[in-house]
């Protein structure tokens, strides 16, 4: 037996089986057996029934079902010898299995050996059809389980691999703006490189987990915030609006952050009659999140959007029809809108 499903599903079938003949016994011919007559009549019958269930279940199905004109024949085979076995029995134990009372005369009669034979083969064709759609039931679940498993491995390292991807992305920009407040020789320097460990620190250890509090994340945002306006001599212009309920809800880690990275990588960033805008909303069931930065048309990343097509598989693979992802790329600015359902 593979599982307890298994085991389960043949104590019900074999519970039912003897369930049928205690009802014979009970409600059929009012005919008193000895225990010689019941262990010839219902025990080595049992037992050849038994057989032709698990002889075809553990090993006709599994061994020769795919060689099909074999396994036909195997079964054809399996019924002649079970029928011709009964049938002896049948003939020896006559008075037991072949007497029975004619409810109408009330005189002891024997049934017909030949009409005897041809129930035993519908009997086996019974046990064999039984065992088959027994074992095809259960391997059919067998495989939805596998094919389940397999499915959440397979998602389980491609978000792995989406995640170790964005982490070296986030960190490549980073460390591109700290070099350049470096080469510049900027007291901002140290700063940016406290900001980041503080980053990275989240980012290592805290966003592990499948689920974060919004919260932490929001925080991380704003983390990212402060390390960018460094980069800047007047600061970074930033509006960054909250409202609604944050403390208990739950998102998955380091998903918002590659719009704000997008936004300060593509956009202009130290305009303050058109700053960068980041608004959240966020309620029991709703999160809703956009940001909107003016285009900096001299600046063109030849790397690709990596973080933003990383971000939309990640929201594929773990809230399925439950998220909405709206860019709208006019010519002056460009606009990220992500609803989801928390």
């Amino acid at each position: 037996m593979k599982d307890k499903r298994e085991l389960l599903a043949h104590f019900i079938y074999w519970a039912f089986i003897g369930g049928m003949i205690l009802l014979i016994l009970l409600f059929g011919e009012k005919k008193s057996f000895t225990s010689g007559e019941l262990l010839v009549s219902f025990g080595y019958f049992s037992i050849i029934n038994i057989s032709i269930f698990y002889i075809n279940y553990t090993l006709l199905i599994p061994q020769l079902l795919k060689k099909y004109w074999y396994y036909i024949l195997s079964i054809i085979i399996l019924i002649a010898v079970m029928a011709a076995v009964k049938t002896i029995m049948a003939v020896l134990y006559r008075d037991v299995i072949l007497q029975y009372n004619d409810p109408k005369t009330g005189v002891i009669k024997y049934r017909d050996i030949t009409l005897y034979m041809v129930g035993t083969i519908f009997t086996s064709g019974f046990f064999i059809i039984s065992s088959c759609l027994i074992k095809f039931m259960l391997d059919w679940f067998s495989n939805i389980r596998i094919q389940r498993s397999l499915e959440t491995e397979k998602k389980d390292m491609e978000l792995q691999f989406l995640k170790s991807q964005l982490n070296p992305h986030f960190l490549f920009n980073s460390l591109n703006n700290i070099y350049s407040l470096a080469y510049q020789k900027s007291d901002k320097a140290a700063d940016a490189i406290l900001k980041l460990s503080e980053i990275m620190r989240y980012m290592i250890y805290e966003s592990n987990d499948s689920w974060v509090a919004l919260s932490k994340e929001i925080e991380y945002l704003k983390s990212y915030v402060e390390l960018q306006k460094l980069r800047f001599k007047d600061g970074a212009a930033v509006e960054m609006t909250l409202n609604g309920e944050i403390d208990d809800q739950q998102i998955i880690p380091l998903i918002l952050i590659s719009f704000v990275e997008n936004a300060f990588k593509h956009g202009v960033a130290n305009d303050p009659k058109d700053p960068i805008r980041i608004n959240i909303i966020a309620n029991q069931k709703i999160l809703h999140f956009s940001i909107t930065n003016r285009k900096n048309n001299s600046n063109k990343d030849q790397m690709g959007g990596v973080g933003l097509n990383n971000v939309e598989r990640r929201l594929q693979l773990l809230y399925p029809e439950r998220y909405k992802l709206n860019i709208v790329n006019s010519a002056t600015h460009y606009t990220s809108e992500l609803m989801l359902d928390i």
